[in-house]
């Protein structure tokens, strides 16, 4: 099911989400792979990126403080995954109730029982996985749609399922939204209802899948689905904690094929909810 963009699909969908549209502007200009705002200082960030991209710059200001928290402690490292931050509105996908927190260091309550992940955390496991543009990557838990909207600043061959019908259809609301506001990178995310723990096997294979749910094993079939020499970054161990694993697909002369695992946090536990589906 792909993000359905249509003013019908807009309307029933605003209609439905909690996510009021706050009083941002238009994106004022179109959307550009290669124009990244400035870093010399945070005024010349925030004064470009209003107006670029319409943004309040309040929040500019709070995620301009958060990214430096995130290089200074080496969760982003990489100067596309650095855009990709820059480049992402987390204000717009934390709901009304927490958008105060939006650049909080912790995991936010969305509903239905699971969170969006701390920009820390996002940021760390994103560069993980080196993105270059126009690889395939399968997001396993869209929640909020996030990740799927920061992986489209670094790529437009994004793929994500969402397990939980009611909030699929918030988060394709609000995608539809915010491609009608200006955000058209968005409109590169394909997005369907499913259960994640068996992918997504007719756009298979894919050079990088990120799991954001824990689970206690690798799922065999994303792991089929991973293509040669490709990286995998799923929080992996029992409820409540996780060690987020980096999982490459690592293919020998003679078509021999193992997987070469590393903790990203050193052996630190992450907690994350847990992968729900059929599987259990």
């Amino acid at each position: 099911m792909d993000f359905d963009v249509t003013r019908r699909a807009f309307l029933l969908g605003a209609a439905s989400a909690p996510f009021a549209a706050p009083a941002f502007a238009n994106v004022p200009a179109p959307y550009d792979w290669s124009a990244s705002p400035p870093r010399e200082n945070r005024a010349a960030f925030v004064r470009w990126m209003v107006d670029n991209r319409g943004e309040d710059p309040t929040f500019l200001g709070q995620r301009w403080d958060r990214l430096q928290q995130c290089l200074a402690r080496r969760d982003l490292w990489d100067e596309a995954d650095i855009r990709a931050f820059l480049m992402t509105p987390r204000e717009r996908f934390v709901g009304d109730e927490n958008l105060g927190r939006a650049y909080e260091w912790h995991h936010l309550d969305i509903g239905f029982g699971v969170t969006i992940t701390g920009p820390h955390t996002v940021a760390r496991m994103t560069n993980t996985l080196a993105i270059r543009r126009g690889e395939k990557v399968l997001e396993i838990g869209t929640g909020s749609g996030y990740q799927s909207a920061y992986l489209a600043n670094l790529t437009p061959e994004v793929f994500t399922i969402e397990i939980i019908p009611p909030l699929a259809a918030r988060t394709r609301a609000l995608a539809a939204r915010l491609i009608g506001e200006g955000y058209e990178e968005y409109r590169a995310i394909r997005a369907r209802v499913a259960d994640g723990y068996f992918g997504w096997e007719e756009h298979a294979p894919f050079d990088k899948i990120i799991v954001t749910c824990g689970i206690d094993h690798i799922p065999p079939p994303l792991l089929r689905q991973l293509a040669p020499d490709g990286v995998m970054v799923i929080p992996v161990g029992p409820p409540g904690a996780q060690h987020v694993i980096k999982a490459t697909k690592a293919t020998a002369a003679d078509g021999t094929v193992s997987v070469v695992r590393s903790d990203i946090y050193g052996g630190a536990i992450i907690p994350f909810v847990p992968f729900t589906g059929g599987h259990q």
